[in-house]
């Protein structure tokens, strides 16, 4: 499996609140995502945004970060993505309340 970090600066005009409702909107999107497990969207005080990504394989990976994704990503914060990856070796879990 292949954990990616994805980061972005945000642009000054989206803020926390107006993040979180836009990841809100397209999280269901990535459900069918081919080779996706899991997406986390994160931000930060700092104005750094983006997800963790969990995939099958790196394949899966680098293709899914071509193409619509990319130019989403473009459109909308107007800069190149960080994309970092890095090799699962285990995870571990809790259970949910």
């Amino acid at each position: 499996m292949i954990t990616a970090i994805v980061t972005y600066p945000l642009p000054s005009s989206i803020g926390r609140e107006a993040c979180r409702a836009h990841y809100e909107a397209i999280a269901p999107r990535f459900e069918s995502v081919p080779g996706l497990i899991r997406k986390q969207f994160i931000w930060a005080e700092s104005g750094v945004a983006g997800g963790v990504y969990l995939w099958r394989d790196i394949k899966a990976a680098r293709a899914f970060y071509q193409g619509p994704w990319l130019a989403g990503i473009l459109e909308r914060y107007g800069v190149y993505p960080n994309i970092e990856y890095f090799e699962t070796f285990a995870i571990a879990e809790t259970p949910g309340e």
